[in-house]
């Protein structure tokens, strides 16, 4: 936990971060920092909150479908290398869940998020937002 910290620590108070901002071959972004006796690299992912759609009056059997069709294919944007992590909220809010997007633009991510059969539904729209996260870091 402390190494965390201090990993924020250095993201949000050095200026060899963002000023760094690199494009890989496949074309996203990303920065190195040094670390003690390694180098961090950073990575832009795009955060999508699946917040709750205008269109959230389909009859029980109808709403199932969808929801099937919905896990489909968020396990085929994972199994296809375009997701990292998914997953609902544990609670009723607006804001039903997440994808975390691993690809190049906000626009692919955009794309991508807007073929959700829930979201083309109408059961769920996008919100995408630019996150960065260290490369290989995983969840505990």
């Amino acid at each position: 936990m402390k190494n965390i910290n201090l990993l924020l620590f250095f993201l949000l108070f050095t200026s060899t971060g963002f000023s760094q901002i690199q494009v890989a071959e496949e074309g996203y972004k990303y920065f190195e920092m040094p670390y003690g006796d390694t180098t961090i690299t950073m990575r832009e992912y795009y955060l999508c909150f699946l917040n709750e759609g205008p269109n959230r009056g389909h009859d029980e059997l109808e709403a199932a479908k969808i929801q099937e069709q919905h896990l489909a294919y968020l396990a085929e944007m994972y199994q296809n290398g375009y997701t990292c992590i998914t997953g609902p909220f544990g609670d009723e809010g607006k804001s039903r869940g997440i994808v975390i997007y691993a690809v190049a633009t906000k626009e692919k991510a955009s794309q991508l998020a807007n073929q959700d059969p829930a979201v083309q539904a109408g059961r769920l729209v996008v919100e995408i937002r630019p996150w960065w996260s260290m490369v290989g870091s995983t969840l505990k």
